[in-house]
């Protein structure tokens, strides 16, 4: 039986977020990708590249893998019933309930990480705790049948965990080989345990009005869940 997968798409999400996981779960066999938002008009991406949605929350299937992207457009979604309620319907059944980077916080703001493990990107890590999460410094984190990857680029490892439980290690690797992904970056400093004191605090300054904006909608997320 074909697997369906369905990404949540919507203006302001981070590219790679979806693009790094669509092209591995894509080269599995006997998969159906579904790009999902409330309409079909094309959306655009926090750094300007344009998707086209392929199906509509009233018109998509229930899906056996729900993935949840990050990216700025997440404090809208935190706040959108519409989109909450989706995600709910789906996760009912759904096989794997997922995330990249910040759509974990989408995914707690539905009722969907209460007590469970669960990580997002390093900047935003602070917010899980207030949806019920049990917040982890890592990768990727798998507890039952949800599985969050962490910031951006752990998209692909998440990706590739996911391959694994739905095809075994070898179709992964296979996946992984064919994508050459064999991360050797020039600096050590993709993460704030390695980054040099400076390029942290850099980091931090860029994001501090994003942190604080995401921090008062998902205390009013929050207070909703109860």
């Amino acid at each position: 039986m074909t697997l369906q997968i369905g990404f949540l798409l919507f203006p302001g999400i981070q590219q790679l977020d979806l693009t790094g996981p669509y092209d591995v779960l894509g080269s599995l066999p006997d998969v159906k990708l579904h790009l999902v938002w409330k309409d079909l008009v094309p959306v655009t991406s926090s750094t300007g590249l344009v998707f086209t949605p392929t199906m509509t929350y009233d018109d998509c299937p229930q899906l056996d893998v729900l993935c949840v992207p990050g990216g700025s457009g997440v404090g809208a979604l935190i706040e959108d019933p519409h989109t909450l309620d989706f995600l709910k319907a789906q996760a009912q059944n759904a096989r794997y309930v997922t995330s990249v980077c910040t759509g974990s916080l989408v995914l707690g703001a539905a009722g969907l990480l209460r007590g469970r493990k669960a990580t997002t990107h390093w900047a935003y890590h602070h917010l899980l705790a207030p949806l019920g999460a049990i917040a982890v410094q890592a990768r990727v984190v798998r507890d039952g049948n949800l599985l969050t990857g962490g910031g951006i680029t752990a998209g692909i490892d998440f990706a590739l965990t996911l391959a694994a439980e739905l095809y075994g290690e070898a179709t992964a690797q296979l996946v992984q080989l064919q994508i050459e992904y064999a991360p050797a970056p020039p600096f050590d400093s993709g993460s704030p345990d390695t980054a040099p004191k400076s390029v942290l605090e850099e980091a931090n300054r860029l994001t501090e009005q994003s942190r604080k904006a995401r921090g008062e909608i998902v205390a009013r997320a929050a207070a909703r869940l109860g």
